[in-house]
Parts: C-alpha cells; sequence; structure tokens
C-alpha cells in the first residue's frame, strides 16, 4: 500500500510536469518558430524587414503564404529555393514579382520543407501576433517587433520542477527511512522537512544554481552592453524623414555626403539645412517653430533674408527681438491679426528656440551655435566600419542597416549593430563583381565565374570574415 501511493504521487507529478511542457510546446508541435527564427536571420534579414510589414532590398514577407494561395505550396518552395529557375520557365507569380523587384536577385538556397515551414512559421508568427516595429511622431520610443515570450512559462516548468524534486527527495527519505527500519537500523528521530532543505548537499545545489544563474545573467548583460537596438531620442529639432526623405525624396547623400567619401556618414551642418530653407521658410508640419531654431543657430534673419552682421555680440533680448517679429509677421500673413492665440504661439516657439539650442548644465548659455544633435548609432571603439567602403564600393542601400528611414517620423536605431549581425551579412551579401573597378584584382574569381565554375562571390569569400577588417 505504501508503494502503491508513492508510485501514484510520482504518477501525478509526472503528469502535470509532462502537461505543462505540452502548453508550452504545443505552438512548436508542426513548426520550430525559434528556428525559423534563426534560420530566418541567416537567410534573409539581410534582405527583407524584421517586421514583416515594411519593404527594404526585397518586398515584405508578411502574408506571403496568401498571395502564394493561388498555387501549389511546392511553387512557394521551388521559389525560396531557386527563384531565378522559376521566372526562367515563366511561372505567374514569379514573373510577377520579378517585374516588380527585378534586377534584385535572390540568393540561391538549399533549404529542407521542414526548415522552410519554420521561416513561414516565424514570419507568420511575427506579422499577426507582435507589433511591427514603429517610430512614432510623439518621440516615444520604438516598438521592435519579438518573438512570443514564454518567460512565465519557464518560470511555471521550474516552479513545478522544483516542487517534483522536493517530493522525490522526501520519498526517498521515506523509502531509506522503510529499508532501515526493516534492517534494524531506523534513527530515533526522522529528518523534518526543513532540516532537509538545509542540509549540506541541499545548500551546495542551491550555490552552485544560483553561480549559473548569475554567470548567464552576467554574460548576456556583457553581451548586450552598448547595444541599443529602437534607441529614438528626442532631438533639438524636430526634423523628419518621412518629409524630407520619404515625401520630398532628397537622397540620404545630400544631406549625409560623408557617406560615400569617409568613414563618417557626418551630421549635416545647418548650412546645408540652409540651401533649401533660404526659400522654404515656413514648415509644411511645424509651421515657423523648428526652423526658426535652425535661423537663430546660424544667425540669418528670414524677415530680411541676410546673415546678421555681428550675430555673435548680440544679447539674448536682442535675438529675442528679432526671432519673435519674425515669427509675429508669419502669423499675422496668414491669420490677417496678432491675437491672443497667436501672442502665446509668439512666446511657445521662442522658449522652443532657447530651449533647443542652449544647454544650462554645460554652461552654454549662448542661442548661437552649432546645433547639439542627439547621436543614435555608436558603435564601440574598438570596432571599425567606413561607410565609404559599403556605400560606394558595396553598394549597399541606406536602408540595409538603417530600416526604412524615409518612413520615420523621429529615427531610431533600426539594426542590432552587433558583431554576429554584421558576421551574417558579410556571410549571405552577395558582392557585385560586375562593373565595379574594385575588385578587378580578383582574377580567380573573375575566370570561375566566366567558367561557370561559379555564380556568386560572398564578402566573406573576400577576406570579410578576418578579424584584422574590423579589429585592426
Amino acid at each position: 500500500m505504501i508503494y502503491r501511493s508513492l508510485f501514484n504521487r510520482i504518477l501525478v507529478l509526472l503528469s502535470l510536469l509532462l502537461f505543462s511542457q505540452a502548453l508550452i510546446g504545443q505552438e512548436e508541435a508542426a513548426v520550430d518558430i525559434e528556428a525559423g527564427k534563426s534560420l530566418f536571420r541567416n537567410k534573409c534579414a539581410s534582405c527583407h524587414n524584421r517586421n514583416m510589414k515594411d519593404d527594404l532590398t526585397g518586398p515584405a514577407l508578411g502574408g506571403v503564404e496568401e498571395r502564394w494561395a493561388d498555387y501549389p505550396r511546392e511553387d512557394l518552395y521551388n521559389w525560396i529555393n531557386n527563384s531565378q529557375k522559376m521566372i526562367a520557365d515563366g511561372h505567374p507569380r514569379a514573373t510577377e514579382l520579378w517585374s516588380d523587384w527585378g534586377p534584385t536577385i535572390m540568393n540561391n538556397f538549399n533549404l529542407t520543407t521542414a526548415e522552410m515551414d519554420n521561416i513561414l512559421a516565424y514570419i507568420d508568427d511575427v506579422y499577426t501576433a507582435v507589433p511591427e516595429t514603429a517610430v512614432v511622431g510623439d518621440g516615444g520610443g520604438a516598438t521592435a517587433a519579438e518573438a512570443t515570450d514564454y518567460t512565465l512559462w519557464y518560470v511555471a516548468l521550474a516552479v513545478i520542477l522544483a516542487l517534483l524534486a522536493l517530493v522525490l527527495a522526501r520519498i526517498l527519505s521515506n523509502l531509506n527511512y522503510i529499508v532501515q527500519a526493516r534492517e534494524g537500523d531506523a534513527p530515533v528521530r526522522r529528518k523534518t522537512i526543513a532540516e532537509t532543505l538545509t542540509s549540506k548537499g541541499v545548500i551546495a545545489f542551491v550555490i552552485f544554481a544560483l553561480v549559473v544563474l548569475g554567470g548567464y545573467t552576467t554574460v548576456n548583460n556583457a553581451i548586450a552592453l552598448g547595444r541599443q537596438q529602437g534607441y529614438q531620442p528626442e532631438q533639438p529639432i524636430k526634423f523628419s524623414h518621412a518629409t524630407h526623405a520619404g515625401l520630398q525624396k532628397i537622397d540620404c547623400q545630400y544631406c549625409h555626403d560623408g557617406a560615400r567619401r569617409s568613414k563618417h556618414s557626418v551630421i549635416p551642418a545647418a548650412n546645408t539645412c540652409m540651401n533649401c530653407h533660404k526659400a522654404v521658410k515656413v514648415g509644411s508640419k511645424y509651421g515657423t517653430a523648428e526652423l526658426t531654431k535652425i535661423y537663430a543657430s546660424v544667425g540669418y534673419d528670414p524677415s530680411t533674408d541676410t546673415y546678421i552682421d555681428g550675430y555673435e555680440e548680440l544679447s539674448e533680448s536682442e535675438i529675442e527681438q528679432i526671432y519673435k517679429k519674425w515669427i509675429a509677421d508669419t502669423y499675422v500673413k496668414e491669420k490677417g491679426t496678432l491675437d491672443t492665440e497667436g501672442e502665446d504661439l509668439i512666446e511657445d516657439q521662442w522658449e522652443g528656440i532657447v530651449t533647443s539650442l542652449t544647454d544650462p548644465e554645460l554652461g552654454d548659455n549662448k542661442i548661437q551655435g552649432p546645433i547639439e544633435w542627439v547621436r543614435i548609432h555608436n558603435l564601440p571603439d574598438h570596432a571599425y566600419f567606413n561607410h565609404a567602403q559599403h556605400v560606394s564600393v558595396g553598394k549597399v542601400e541606406c536602408q540595409t542597416c538603417h530600416g526604412p528611414v524615409q518612413e520615420m517620423e523621429v529615427v531610431g536605431q533600426y539594426a542590432p549593430l552587433s558583431m554576429g549581425w554584421c558576421i551574417n551579412c558579410h556571410r549571405q551579401t552577395e558582392v557585385q563583381f560586375e562593373d565595379n573597378e574594385y575588385y578587378k584584382s580578383y582574377e580567380k574569381y573573375h575566370k570561375e565565374i566566366a567558367n561557370g565554375e561559379r555564380d556568386k562571390v560572398t564578402v566573406e569569400e573576400i577576406g570579410g570574415l578576418e578579424c584584422q577588417k574590423c579589429h585592426y
């Protein structure tokens, strides 16, 4: 009877354990979403947006299965593994995609059906269940798309396992006591649960578990140190990339002209802004509020279309009169009269100018001077990155690393900029050999391509994974 009771208790606990594991794994019974996530990052993320809803180098992948629903699923598998063959064969859907996205060629893969199902399941999981990576216009932070969080399930499983371990320990104690009693060696008093829990063995195990947990947490935090994916600080001037790069179609390199010729992309000087805003003096979204900050920083009087002589010597009250007059004149021109609302607007906009262009904490109480933009992307000092190498030689699109900036009202860091992220990109990215003077010296690869021995060369194959390339 005693053994039957103990056996039943063990069965109940094992049933609870199996039930909890079934709950955790029920979504992954047919597919492995985590495996799909890893495959997507290694195979697809260099060209396709991770939020599954925005286009990048390639189209957004959210809803891809629905778009291929009119064709056998085997066609979708064939497209993923060898898109160019399907285009050559004249498949209707493949031809349609090529007409929209050519001449950008998707890499050929050698994925199994199970691997492709895992990728498609991960795409659908992000697309349907998790909010996309969004950049809001109110200065709030970006919300990065993440996989389903199973933390609570893991905690519940840990608690169940701890209870199971406690019960099993008690069962073993009972069994030992029964054996000792039959042999006549039973102790006078049995150990209590408290004594068992405070025994040397249990304490040693707890210390060991804490060391392992502490080490795991420390390593994870150390790896994440300095990474700030999704970081979206408020800037001194509300510059809208959605308006300039999106609506107005201004090329990224017009403002960030260092990207094509320098290690740094450079922050554009206010003089670059003035190339346009000598003529465009009232913003489409903020009116005079943000543009006047630029004028105040460089000493430009928009009322007279001239730079102010001796601007650096003017007092704050004199500067205030110049720009309040400009704001008031613009308001009257639009509304016909200066009312109470207009007076409040003038005061609010002047306060915004003072707040944005001065920093009392740094002892900076002068409105004139460079605009102190807040840096967003910041690699560690021991990592070398050259914009010109990627932009001018590699022909990498800005959006590959920075995301759909042309849609961002407030810019945030899109990519993790981690070492693994860069390495995966180098492993997957095809070097543009044709008509590229920089790669003429790679005669071996040119001959192999001409002879049909290879169809592409990746960054990895020209030394893109050598440690000294980034850590010299």
